[in-house]
Parts: structure tokens; sequence; C-alpha cells
């Protein structure tokens, strides 16, 4: 990253006041190797401060120091304070994709080997995990997972519902169908794991600072023009840094929304109940989710905490600062559904007592996916918040590949899924827009993960000149990065997006025309489709015939200048020296040789009028990017692909790629 030359201490707290420039401290730039308790003084700078206490701040703090990096973390109250300490703690290793797998495992890796690191218990137990099926298209899942799993050597199996049973004795065989096993899964303390952590850390170099509260991140401008961070004014004083890590979760909007910087982060309360102690539990036995119930049970000793994902749970607007270790009043009114769904494969737990109640808030995303990475805006600040009630199994795999991306500029594995920028400005500032989305995928946490599943919630968001006529003409819309675009065409039928219903909760009705939903379930299967011999038609089409494609929905990027040939040689894999007019299919490669993204780039006319939209502050740069309204991403700026170019006008390469926003990165 381009970083500004190292200024007085003096300068920086003067341009606290509204004086001056502040100076920068650089990666690898040494603070001193002790802990900082509540009462201790702040060290003038450090490499990164992270902001949180919590699994993600403490997974983040270990995975820097443990890389030689110099990091202080700053927690405003007590660490574990905000959703971390009531977390159920469960973690498990099939998930259906290969990234999350690597990253799960990351975490179990982690959690068995700190005890010997440190000499202190992490808090892993590993007793296992059984997935609860109640029908065959679910099995059909579990055994898709099972597969995948055997491609990363995580033993599972297929159980019948007798076979479950001798695993988990009190389960009812006649309350499901089949189950998956996997005994490598478990269950974690979050404050066993969070003091291993900073245990490592401390003795890496790492500072932690409790009872400290950053009031301002402190950004100036880069000789590009480019904000970047200068650094943190705290309640103890200030500290330099070049890069923050906000680890803040359900308060993650809260201190940087000053700096207009917006993100989908949805606070909710979510809820677990713990039963008096049970004949027949032991901790040995297995956790449990049973996913068309939407519920989990975690062990605890003799006592099983079961909790769920409920189609209306209660939202929050934000969280009070001081809720530190606060918790809520369990609403059984809400509840009550995963009450029922667990006396059902458990009947003795409808005979066990409740012991106690854990109503606290957690942070969720409008596609369940934890917010990540380098943020478009500012320069340093990163983040790794939004969890989902996941932070715990994702938090050990989720901070190394953050260690990585703040080192050397990108991750090991392909996180664009976790990518903050992988929602449009327009998203990130829209909060009804997040909050639709958000519980809409709090509602279907547990539900099968179809290849072609589409969301209902939040839909319409952006639409081009051509919305209605599609529809007209039978298109049966999909949404990308906000916008509708077609996935087929209806040859005798019109469907039309309805606005989302929130599943008739919170006093709003159903909706009546179910014409949408229902031709989304058609391709709801593991299989081919329903349409996919329509969806062939239209292939042949395209080949034999003449077609018409609208990008609207693309991002669009012009390339333009006297060494434009040179660039395009440089990024794209594909032959892009063609006549004027063509269009060519190609692979963008980022500067280790690796994809970045598939786009068509397309020659136009030299001297052709270009979009006035946006323009580096740069004297030796011309970037034009369009179509990602008000924000262009920064990291475009510094890519050593572009910047050693020098830039004029005369030839143009036009580019479009729903992902190309990051071709350069």
């Amino acid at each position: 990253m381009f970083r500004l030359g190292k200024r007085s201490f003096t300068k920086f707290k003067e341009q606290i006041a509204g004086q001056g420039v502040p100076s920068v401290t650089r990666i690898g730039q040494g603070i001193s190797r002790r802990s900082l308790s509540s009462e201790s003084t702040l060290p003038e700078s450090a490499d990164v401060v992270i902001i949180g206490g919590g699994s993600a701040g403490c997974n983040t703090l270990y995975q820097l120091t443990k890389r030689g990096i110099r990091a202080v973390l700053l927690e405003k109250n007590k660490l574990t304070a905000g959703t971390t300490w009531h977390t159920a703690g469960l973690v498990w290793r099939l998930r259906p994709n290969d990234v999350e797998i690597k990253l799960l495992a990351s975490t179990r890796k982690l959690l068995m080997s700190l005890e010997e690191e440190t000499d202190h218990n992490s808090g892993w137990i590993n007793n296992g995990g059984l997935f609860i099926s109640h029908s065959d298209e679910r099995l059909n899942e579990y055994k898709r997972l099972a597969t995948l799993g055997k491609c990363f050597g995580i033993e599972s199996h297929i159980l019948t519902p007798e076979e479950a049973q001798e695993v988990f004795p009190l389960l009812d065989p006649a309350g499901f169908t089949g189950a998956l096993y996997s005994p490598g899964d478990g269950v974690v303390d979050p404050a066993m794991m969070c003091t291993a952590l900073t245990k490592a850390s401390v003795a890496n170099g790492g500072m932690i600072v409790e009872d400290c509260s950053v009031s301002e991140i402190v950004t100036g401008e880069n000789l590009l023009g480019v904000r970047d961070v200068r650094g943190v004014v705290t309640n103890k004083g200030i500290i330099r840094t070049n890069t923050v890590v906000n680890a803040m979760g359900v308060w993650g909007r809260d201190l940087i929304e000053p700096l207009g910087i917006h993100l989908p982060l949805i606070p909710m309360k979510h809820a677990y109940v713990v039963s008096e102690t049970m004949d027949g539990i032991n901790q040995m036995m297995p956790n449990i989710r049973d996913h068309d119930s939407s519920i989990y049970f975690r062990i605890q000793g003799k006592s099983i905490c079961m909790g769920g994902y409920e189609n209306n749970p209660i939202l929050l607007d934000r969280v009070p600062g001081d809720f530190h270790f606060g918790l809520y009043d369990l609403d059984y009114s809400v509840f009550d559904t995963h009450i029922q769904g667990a006396v059902k494969i458990c009947p003795e737990f409808g005979k066990a007592g409740i012991k106690s109640t854990i109503c606290g808030p957690e942070s969720f995303t409008p596609d369940h996916k934890p917010l990540m990475g380098p943020d478009p805006i500012i320069n340093g600040l990163f983040h790794n918040c939004g969890f989902n009630s996941a932070g715990m199994m994702l938090g050990a795999g989720c901070a190394e590949q953050l260690a990585k991306w703040i080192i050397h500029d990108r991750p090991d594995l392909h996180m664009f899924a976790y990518d903050i920028r992988r929602f449009s400005p327009k998203q990130k500032k829209a909060l009804n827009w997040a909050t639709e989305r958000s519980h809409e995928a709090y509602a279907k946490n547990y539900s099968i993960v179809f290849p072609h599943d589409e969301a209902l919630a939040g839909r319409n968001f952006t639409v081009d000149p051509f919305h209605k006529q599609m529809i007209q003409h039978g298109a049966v819309m999909e949404e990308r990065h906000g916008w509708e675009r077609p996935g087929y065409f209806l040859p005798e039928d019109t469907v039309v997006v309805q606005p989302y219903d929130w599943y008739g909760y919170y006093d709003y009705p159903k909706n009546t025309n179910t014409n949408y939903e229902e031709a989304l379930q058609k391709d709801y299967t593991f299989g081919f489709p329903e349409h996919h011999d329509l969806i062939g038609e239209e292939a042949h089409t395209c080949r034999q015939e003449a077609v018409l494609f609208n990008l609207s929905y693309f991002c669009k990027l012009f390339l333009t200048g006297s060494q434009a040939k040179e660039a395009a040689d440089w990024i794209f894999t594909a032959d892009t020296n063609k006549p004027k007019g063509k269009t060519v299919y190609t692979c963008a490669l980022n500067k280790r040789g690796g994809v970045e993204a598939d786009v068509t780039v397309s020659i136009v006319e030299s001297g052709q009028e270009m979009p006035k939209r946006k323009r580096s502050k740069s004297p030796n740069l011309d970037l034009i990017e369009d179509g990602f309204d008000d924000e262009l991403d920064s990291n475009v700026l510094k890519s050593s692909n572009l910047s050693a170019l020098q830039w004029g006008a005369e030839i143009v390469v036009y580019a479009t790629s729903m992902n190309s926003v990051n071709l350069a990165r």
C-alpha cells in the first residue's frame, strides 16, 4: 500500500486539534513486547490497531502477532464483551463450499493446538455432530455434504434413525428419517479460547488495552487523492497507525459512519435456552443440527442448550454502547417454535425444565456471510465483523485470511463471498434493503442450499430502462449485485417479483400473488431444473439466430491512454488486439498471475466521448469507472498492474463484468 513518510508525534497530536498533518507508521516498525492493562498508557504507534475484543478481534490479534506484526487490541470494556461471551460456541466441519470448509478446518486446527502452544486450555471439546433429516431431499443434501467432505479428508457417515439413536440415545427414531454424523465436530468455550489467544499474542509482542474506547479514526489524504488511515483517538490517548481493523461486532457501523462509510450490518436478538440436568446426557454426546426444524442442540455438561433461527426474529436498530455483558428477556412468543421442533426429535427435552435463558444481540448481514477485507473508500481500514452467530467456528480461519490480506494485500483463499466489496455503495447505504435481506437470510439460514436459489427480499432495488418490457415478454428475473436481470423467458406466461412480505410477520400481510415464487420452486433441485430445456433453447437461439444482450447491470471500466494497448496485453489473457467493434471474452489477471475476473473487452473508436463520472486525482492516471454509483475502489489506484503505466487519451478498451471492479487488485 502507498504510505506517506513518518513525521513527528507532536504534529500528529496537533492535527487532531485541527492543525498540521498526522504522521504514520509502517508494517514492521515495532512496539514494545508487553501487554497493556486498563491502567497502562497507550503506545505512541502501532503497525495495526484492532478495535474490538471479541472472537474476531482476539483471533486477528493472534494471527497478526504470529506473523511478526506489532498489533494493539483496544476493547472498550473487557475481552469477550458484546456477543462473544454468550455465544453457544458450536464448531462444525461440513459446509456446502470448499472455502468455508477450509476456514472451518483452520479454526479447528488452531483450537486443537492452542493448549500446546500456550499451556492454556482453549476450551475445545471434540464431541462430534449430528445433522438430522426429515425428508429425502434433505438427506440428499447431506449426502452431497459427505461427498464434498470426503474430498477434504473429513470423516462423516450417513445414518439411519436407529443408528443415530445409538450415537445420541435420547433421540426418537420415529421423529426423523435419517442423519449425517461428523465425529470431528465440537464445541468451544469462548472465554477460554480468547484467553489462550491473547496469551499467545502477548508472548508474540501484541498488546491489549481494556476499558479503552475509540472515539475517532483519524484519516488523511495521500498524494493520489485517496483517503487513508492515520491513527485513532481514544479515552486514554492517541495511537498513530496506518491500519485499523473494525472488529466491533454489533457496533461495527457506529464508529465508521462519521467517515461516510456504511455497512449492511443488522443487529438482532438471538437466543437459546439451557435445560436442567438431564439423565442420559453427557458432554461427549454429539451436538445436533435439525435443519428442517431450524434448531440446534449444544451439549453443555449434562444439559442441552437449544436454540435456532425463527421466521420472526426481533430486529434492533442499534445496540447501546454500554451493553457490554447485557442480555434481553426471552420472548417465548418468538422462541416457542423451536421448543416444538426440539421435543419432536428428543421427547425427554420437553420433560426437562429450563434452567436459564440467553438472549443477546448478534450481528447479521444480507447474505449471512461476514463483512471482511479492505474498505474501498479509506486505505488502511479493514473490516472483520458481521459473523451471523458463527464467529466461533469461522473466527480463526477468517482472521488468518485477514492477516494475510493486511500483510500481502490479498488472502490465500478466494474470499469474494466475504469481501465487503461484494456489495455496491448503493446497497451499503440502503438500510431498508439491508434489513429486508438480512431478515430473509436469518430465516433461511437452515434452508437447503440449492444451486439456483433467489432472494425474495430487497428486490427491484435497481432496474434498467428495459425492465418492464422484459417482464412483459416473460422474463423470470434474477438479482445480482442489486440489479434485476432476466434469468430466462417463459414463452406463454409472465411473473412479477412481489414486494417482500416478511413471511407474514411484523403486521405485513402475506402476498397473495405467488406466481414468481412458484416459478422459482420449479428450479429448486440438485439435478437439472425444470426450465433446463427452455434455457437450452435460448442458448441455441444465440448460436443460430440473432439476439439482443442487455448489459445495463454489468460494471463498466473504460481504459484509455497512449499505453492502453500495453495495459490490455498485461492484464488480459486473450489477445485484445482486434479491429474496432470487436468483443473478446477473456480473463483478467492480478499482478501474481491469478485470475481476478472474467470479462468481455470491446475495442471502441479512439477519441469517442467517455462518461464523465469518475477520474482519479493522480496526474498520470485516467481511469473512469461506470456502474458502481459513488465509489471508486481505491485498490484499483494502488495496483502495481496499472500505476506503473502512463496514460494519455488515444485508445479506449471497454470491459464489462460483474466483478471487474476488482480486476486490477
